[in-house]
């Protein structure tokens, strides 16, 4: 997938100011970014649910503007609330969904796969808000996708419902080899689920790559902590290897207690945000 300049006003109103990405083949990749960042908006124009104001944008080797039936069935997409289909049995409506396709999952391992074997003659209605999460993905990959949308999938999920969803996505993109792609504004989401993540602010992408890569970009600070004299010492610095070096050559071997702490990506994304406000 690959996004150029992109851009997209409301009326007066720039949202995108020009977005760049380049997402590979079988990676998960996060868009992370405060609400009202644009997050949904560039997802939309991506599935071609949104013409864009200007810039290039392939997915699948297609513009989504002039995306046919057939490239759409390549796609998956989980939207951020679906509650249509009340009551639908779970089973009964990914059976109807897969005849829509050449190359289903079959019903009963896609239930399996999801964890909703148990639910699978249930009511949609009266499921609990983490199996109607399964259920949307299992809905959202019943065709095979190569590549996956998911926009905020984990908003409102208890703790333990999140875990086992995180867990579904990862065993999903390891088994098929999909694209994934997911945003949220879930920090510790991003940096569970993905290879990948793309910080959105001031409507362009500031900064791409790993969680490492991220907070080496931005520079948010390390702490290095020791002990001298009886007391704890702690400096901020973001050259902690370079005061490592140096308490080492000082103390002459090693150093009593250090302990290097570097930043988390929920600090990289707190400095970066910060920095465009």
């Amino acid at each position: 997938m690959s996004v150029r300049g992109l851009r997209m006003s409301y009326g007066t109103a720039e949202v995108l100011r020009g977005v760049d990405l380049e997402i590979r083949q079988g990676e998960i990749f996060t868009l992370l970014g405060p609400n009202g960042a644009g997050k949904t908006t560039t997802i939309e124009i991506l599935e071609g649910f949104r013409k864009r104001s200007a810039g290039e944008v392939s997915v699948l080797g297609t513009d989504p503007d002039k995306g046919t039936d057939a490239w759409r069935a390549r796609l998956g997409i989980v939207l951020q609330n679906w509650r249509d289909h009340a009551r639908w049995g779970v089973r009964e409506l990914i059976v109807h969904l897969s005849e829509f396709y050449d190359r289903p999952h079959d019903p009963d391992e896609l239930l399996a796969a999801v964890g909703l074997t148990e639910q699978g003659g249930q009511q949609i209605a009266r499921l609990s808000g983490g199996q109607r999460r399964r259920l949307d993905v299992a809905l959202g990959i019943v065709g095979r996708p190569e590549l996956l949308f998911l926009d905020e999938p984990t908003t409102g999920f208890d703790p333990e419902a999140r875990r086992e969803f995180h867990r579904l996505i990862e065993k999903l993109a390891a088994d098929d080899g999909m694209t994934v792609l997911l945003t949220t504004h879930d920090l510790v989401e991003a940096e569970k689920l993905a290879h990948r993540t793309a910080i959105l602010a001031g409507g362009r992408i500031t900064v791409c790559g790993t969680p490492a890569e991220l907070a080496q970009a931005v520079q948010a600070p390390s702490r290095v902590r020791w002990v001298e004299d009886d007391r704890e010492q702690v400096v901020t610095t973001p050259d902690p290897s370079r005061t490592a070096w140096e308490l080492h050559r000082r103390f002459d071997g090693p150093v009593p207690g250090l302990e290097i702490r570097r930043p988390s990506l929920e600090e990289s994304y707190l400095e970066l945000v910060g920095r465009n406000a």
